[in-house]
């Protein structure tokens, strides 16, 4: 692997943990360096980093938050 790729790798947690998780990675990037945001974009997706996916989470807890509110309320 090329040591640009592994200075990225190696700058968040995230990303060493999901490549210790999925391992057929080092392969690919091995092979071809190009391929790093693809592996950032899958590493998104698996620990739910995206932006869509902490607006989904900030929307359930406020449902989970109104419906207490709504129970103590009755």
């Amino acid at each position: 692997m090329q040591l640009e790729t592994q200075m990225k790798l190696k700058q968040e947690k995230n990303m060493v943990q999901y490549l210790k998780e999925h391992s057929y990675w080092i392969k690919e990037l091995n092979r071809d360096p190009l391929k790093y945001s693809a592996f950032q974009e899958a590493m998104k997706d698996f620990y739910h980093l995206r932006t869509t996916d902490k607006i989904s989470d900030a929307i359930d807890n406020i449902d989970l938050i109104s419906s207490f509110l709504g129970a103590f309320k009755s």
